[in-house]
């Protein structure tokens, strides 16, 4: 079962990979938003907020990171609905293969596409003067953030993927998460907030993640944001898996 698995969900990832590198504009697309908020708040707003030694393109480029994330999602939210509409999803359930490979193909791309948008963003930032001392291991540990995060945000795609009854309705979710960075440490320092405003800032999942790649950015000590970082990625992966797939199994019933 697991090697026919395996063998299934690396066929169907070919497939939706084949996809996306026939259609570029996705992974540009998902790009423009997050190089032009960037370039927007470094060059407009950047000169009248207090980061301190650090640069605004150093300090504002982790939440940048995230949005770019929350953009891309959506086209997986797409893609499924595009599939569902199209009855390919009721083809492959007359077909021998696994029915999970179904999902993970999707969200395997996802993480690909992203990841290639992501270069393209970090390719821009360096542009812009964008500059890191930290080593491998804290790149590393950069990635891994970043992919679990990802891994988060597409599994939370893939239920509005399977549910949504328009394309416009199965991308709508993604604004929210889009606009969650903005609430957060990701552009001022949460300090500088009212006092609501600051209490919601400090302790939703947006603030973690930025704080934690910043300081692996800067070398700093990470404390305990890296596992607030860690406990919310995971915990939204687990709760958006078990919801995906029991909307999938109705979807197939």
């Amino acid at each position: 079962m697991a090697t026919n698995f395996l063998g299934d969900t690396t066929a169907l990832t070919g497939r939706t990979l084949r996809h996306v590198t026939r259609s570029p504009d996705t992974i540009i697309t998902t790009a423009i938003t997050p190089i032009a908020m960037m370039l927007m708040f470094v060059y407009v707003f950047g000169g009248a907020i207090d980061t301190g030694p650090v640069s605004y393109v150093n300090y504002m480029l982790p939440g940048i990171l995230l949005i770019t994330v929350a953009s891309g999602v959506a086209y997986t939210a797409l893609r499924l609905l595009t599939d569902m509409q199209g009855g390919l999803f009721e083809r492959f359930q007359s077909m021998p293969i696994a029915r999970s490979s179904v999902l993970w193909a999707h969200v395997l791309t996802s993480l690909v596409a992203n990841l290639l948008s992501l270069v393209v963003v970090v390719g821009v930032a360096l542009l812009m003067g964008f500059r890191s001392d930290a080593g491998v291991p804290a790149w590393l540990a950069v990635a891994g953030i970043l992919i679990l995060f990802t891994l988060a945000l597409t599994w939370l795609a893939v239920i509005p993927g399977l549910t949504a009854k328009s394309a416009d309705g199965a991308s709508a979710f993604s604004y929210p998460l889009i606009f969650l960075p903005f609430i957060s440490s990701a552009f001022v320092p949460t300090g500088t907030m009212p006092g609501p405003v600051q209490a919601f800032a400090d302790h939703q999942p947006a603030t973690a993640i930025v704080n934690t790649i910043r300081h692996l950015f800067t070398q700093q000590p990470v404390g305990n944001d890296i596992w607030a970082a860690l406990a919310w990625c995971v915990g939204i992966l687990i709760v958006a898996y078990v919801f995906a797939n029991m909307a999938y199994r109705r979807r197939i019933a």
